[in-house]
């Protein structure tokens, strides 16, 4: 059957906290076109590493390429309020029912249209506690989630502790997805590769998803 990709990176740009450019080559002094990139280990569309709260000493370039590619549930609470907790209920019974270990789950809460606001980082939707727990519980490989973090970035405490309870339980993280109002409500082959930073706490990631032409 026909499958067709959907890209789910957040493009570079003005827009993304962390990632600034500058001109190195031009092709009217130099002969080409070539840019110095300055960015933040966790900008855009990114994946987090072990490393980056500490709980083992996993870095980034030690992430196997068979974790970079799930077959993944795409949940849809786009109603949720700013600043809420995203709870197991929101899953839905299927997916209670039905998810099996190494699955993946993907968050569609239409938080990317915040970007570029105060409220994107400052009042996102996040990864309750007990939903961390059962995450692990249930062996999923990855979540992805379209704020820039899975937790309040502001509170030290929360964001420590989920992000230790998914990296502790191998569950891998993104952060910063897009266009996933593409994707259709159920599950889908789910990519999301970072670069291959060595030491990296976290990098950049290309993520994208592979789904049938006539979904």
């Amino acid at each position: 059957m026909p499958r067709k990709y959907i890209d789910l990176t957040l493009p570079y740009n003005n827009t993304i906290s962390g990632f600034t450019w500058e001109h190195a080559k031009t092709l009217e002094k130099d002969g080409w076109n070539a840019r110095t990139l300055h960015i933040y280990s966790h900008a855009g569309t990114h994946m987090d590493a072990p490393l980056h709260f500490g709980v083992n000493d996993k870095t980034i370039d030690n992430v196997p390429l068979s974790a970079c590619n799930v077959k993944a549930w795409v949940v849809k609470i786009t109603d949720i309020a700013p600043s809420a907790l995203i709870e197991v209920a929101h899953l839905g019974e299927e997916l209670i029912e039905e998810i099996v270990p190494g699955d993946g789950i993907v968050f569609h809460t239409a938080w990317v249209k915040k970007i570029g606001t105060a409220e994107y980082r400052d009042q996102l939707p996040r990864i309750s506690k007990s939903l961390a727990k059962w995450l692990v519980s249930k062996k999923v490989s990855l979540i992805g989630v379209e704020p820039p973090s899975v937790a309040d970035v502001n509170n030290l405490e929360e964001v420590t502790l989920i992000h230790q309870i998914l990296l502790e339980g191998n569950v891998h993280i993104v952060e910063g997805l897009t266009n996933l109002d593409l994707l259709p409500t159920k599950k889908i082959d789910f990519w999301a590769v970072p670069l291959k930073i060595e030491g990296g706490d976290g990098a950049p990631c290309r993520a994208f998803a592979l789904i049938d032409d006539n979904q």
